[in-house]
């Protein structure tokens, strides 16, 4: 069976048409080449999808005839997705979260005292760095 039929037949894509796209993208590798949407794949083979910046790791066990029901696609590959690959994309949401996106509106009270914080730390540090090496300057001589 073709990997993007495969992959298709066992829901990681909700149409055919996204999972040939994402296999010429590259985001298919069948033990650990990069997969055309044509190849074909036969159990025992070693699949990495990259799939909303996560890479699912599975072992293909069985080729299914057509599309199968969620309930009956663990009878047709065997998960190995490290659980590393989903607690890194919860950190990326929080952090999305937190952060506002480009061009939205103007900063609010606390960006701007962010800002101020950032922009006023150093320039005092170097004034006070500077008026000390001088004073050591004219002590010396």
């Amino acid at each position: 069976m073709r990997i993007d039929k495969f992959l298709w037949s066992t829901r990681y894509f909700k149409t055919r048409n996204i999972a040939t796209t994402a296999c010429k993208k590259g985001h298919a590798k069948i033990n650990g080449q990069i997969a055309k949407p044509g190849r074909e794949v036969f159990p025992m083979d070693e699949v990495v999808v990259r799939k909303n910046q996560i890479d699912y790791k599975f072992t293909v066990l069985d080729i299914p005839a057509s599309r199968v029901g969620a309930k009956l696609v663990d009878i047709y590959r065997k998960d190995t997705t490290p659980k590393e690959a989903f607690e890194h994309n919860e950190l990326l949401q929080y952090s999305k979260d937190y952060y506002r996106k480009k061009g939205v509106g103007r900063p609010t009270k606390k960006d701007r005292r962010d800002i101020d914080d950032y922009l006023e730390t150093p320039s005092e540090n170097n004034e006070t760095n500077s008026s000390e090496t001088n004073k050591n300057i004219k002590e010396e001589e």
